[in-house]
Order: structure tokens, then C-alpha cells, then sequence
């Protein structure tokens, strides 16, 4: 295919630009090459999504936002989870973030959308990181998540503390 043609297969179905999870490195180099939107062309499309019904006006959001989501995964790289699968679960929470977003409340998409790929992350390095199954309830979650952030701290401050 060349440039002419992959320009009008884009121009007719921008997902066409993203290659599968397959070549994780393709697949991070073609997001990052997305341009985001700019703040009022953002405010368009999602009320057009939300007055319309408008799926290509949900399409760009998502794919305009799926940097966002390479970049959140890539904090959640220490529980030796597939980095495919965790962008794949944060893919899901922006999608669920572009469907429930209101252009009114005076937000960007991309403040919006973090609690939910977050969401969805979490959800799935819960589920996956262990044989063990362990927090289920929301305290928990929150506990085993502050935990783990706690214990990265005091291994920073036993480094600093020791006498060489």
C-alpha cells in the first residue's frame, strides 16, 4: 500500500492507522503519532456522540485518547502483567469513560478518562496478578494498593539511610 492509498483507507476509517496489539511497539509508535484534539474540537464530537448517537464522533475520542492509556499502563509494568493486556483493559476503561463523558461539566476527556482506565487497570492486575485471589471489596482494593505504594517508599528511604 502506498502513501496515497493509506491516507484515503484513513480518511475513510481512521482505525485503520493502528495496528493490532500483535507488534506492541507498532501499536504504541502508531498511537503516539495520533494527534490530540484540540479542547473545543473535543467539546463537538462528544455532543455529538451524546445528542446523536454519533459512533464515528466516539471513534475519534477514543483514538485520540489511546496515548493516555499506553502512558497509564506503562505505571502498572511492576506486577509483571503482559503490557498488551494491560493496555487492552485500559482501552476498555476509556471507551466506558467517551460513552458516560458530559462536555458540560466543565472538564477535558482526558481528566475524565483517567479514573477510568485506571479503574479497569486495577480491576485486572487484581484479578490477574496472583494465583491467590485476594482483595475483593473496595476497601480492600484500596488497602492492597497503598500497600504496595507504601513499601516502594521505604525502599527509597533504606537506600538513602544506609552508611557506605
Amino acid at each position: 500500500m502506498n502513501v496515497t492509498t493509506t491516507s484515503i483507507a484513513a480518511a475513510r476509517d481512521p482505525w485503520t492507522l493502528v495496528p493490532s496489539l500483535g507488534n506492541l511497539d507498532a501499536y504504541i509508535r502508531a498511537v503516539q503519532a495520533i494527534p490530540m484534539l484540540e479542547a473545543q474540537e473535543e467539546q463537538d464530537l462528544a455532543r455529538r456522540l451524546r445528542d446523536q448517537s454519533d459512533v464515528q464522533a466516539a471513534g475519534r475520542l477514543v483514538l485520540s485518547h489511546l496515548r493516555l492509556v499506553v502512558s497509564i499502563s506503562r505505571q502498572y509494568a511492576g506486577y509483571g502483567l503482559p503490557q498488551g493486556d494491560l493496555i487492552q483493559e485500559g482501552n476498555v476503561g476509556l471507551m466506558k469513560a467517551v460513552k458516560r463523558f458530559d462536555p458540560d461539566q466543565g472538564v477535558r476527556l482526558v481528566s475524565y478518562a483517567m479514573h477510568w482506565i485506571k479503574a479497569e487497570i486495577h480491576e485486572y492486575v487484581l484479578k490477574n496478578w496472583r494465583t491467590v485471589k485476594v482483595a475483593t471489596t473496595k476497601a480492600q482494593r484500596k488497602l492492597f494498593f497503598n500497600l504496595r505504594s507504601l513499601k516502594h517508599q521505604f525502599k527509597g528511604d533504606d537506600a538513602g539511610n544506609r552508611v557506605g
